[in-house]
């Protein structure tokens, strides 16, 4: 489903950790923003995301971190005896849990995944979709609750970050439009978010990552590549559901800017090295 969204224009001590000097955000060539996708389930043993992460930087590519954290939040609420309901993919988030969502995605995940960058001799910012007004959202459905749909993206802080030699790290958290001094943010699908925010960077890659090869058809396998009309097709079929149904959604939106769409498996060595050097991986969208 293509979505409009209307958006505005515009260390010494890593070197001991890693053996090398720590990223200074000047390189030589600019290849391009790069808006990944990462989420729990692609942290795995052999998982390498955040080296890759470092590596591309340094290549002088310029990533763009958007994160979920569904694993640590289902967690969280379980320690506080909420269970956690989806409908058709996408977590439902009363009043109870959108307190516990938003401290999880916003400290606990992304301050983690900033240290995890940091560890390797990266330059990052955390910061979630609030901040700067990066994203606005209406109610996507009473039935999820607490849950946006993006209705406006403002770039400046993301191409702020970027121009400094930092990687942004975004938590998928927007501001409610029409505001509600009662509840004034809401939870966005990190999949979603993605999507509006590679379109609205006119990214050169889009990568959602998962803990799948890819797409798979009814018997199971790999799905190398997807036309957009096929694409649409799969999202108003019953062939994919669960959690693919908004990385299909998020590939279909930011298509028309991006020059390339892809849905991996995130928990593969190398796999964003892998994408990027043409190598046929998980599924191509467009």
């Amino acid at each position: 489903m293509n979505q409009q969204y209307h958006y505005l224009e515009d260390s010494s001590e890593a070197s001991n950790r890693t053996g090398r000097e720590p990223y200074s955000g000047k390189t030589s060539t600019h290849r391009g923003t790069i808006v990944v996708k990462i989420g729990g389930s692609t942290f795995g043993e052999k998982a390498t995301i955040i080296r890759d992460v470092v590596n591309l930087q340094q290549q002088g590519y310029q990533p763009v971190l958007v994160h979920g954290g569904g694993k640590v939040i289902s967690e969280w609420m379980g320690r506080q005896g909420v269970r956690p309901r989806f409908v058709r993919g996408l977590r439902v988030t009363d009043a109870t849990s959108l307190d516990i969502v938003i401290a999880v995605l916003t400290g606990v995940v992304n301050k983690g995944i900033v240290a995890s960058l940091d560890s390797l001799g990266g330059k990052a910012i955390g910061l979630s979709g609030v901040d700067g007004g990066i994203l606005h959202a209406n109610i996507l459905n009473p039935e999820l609750g607490f849950v946006g749909k993006i209705s406006r993206v403002d770039t400046a802080p993301i191409k702020a970050i970027i121009n400094a030699g930092f990687v942004p790290v975004i938590a998928p958290v927007a501001i409610r439009e029409p505001n509600d001094v009662n509840q004034p943010l809401l939870n966005i699908n990190a999949d979603t978010a993605a999507g509006a925010i590679a379109l609205s960077l006119a990214a050169r890659h889009l990568l959602l990552l998962t803990d799948v090869e890819g797409v798979l058809d009814t018997s199971h396998r790999l799905i190398p590549r997807l036309t957009k009309r096929q694409a649409l097709d799969l999202t108003q079929s019953q062939i994919v559901g669960g959690g693919m149904l908004p990385k299909l959604e998020a590939c279909l939106t930011a298509a028309d800017a991006v020059e390339a769409t892809h849905i991996v498996d995130g928990r593969a060595p190398g796999i964003l090295i892998k994408v990027l050097s043409g190598e046929r991986v998980g599924t191509r969208v467009g």
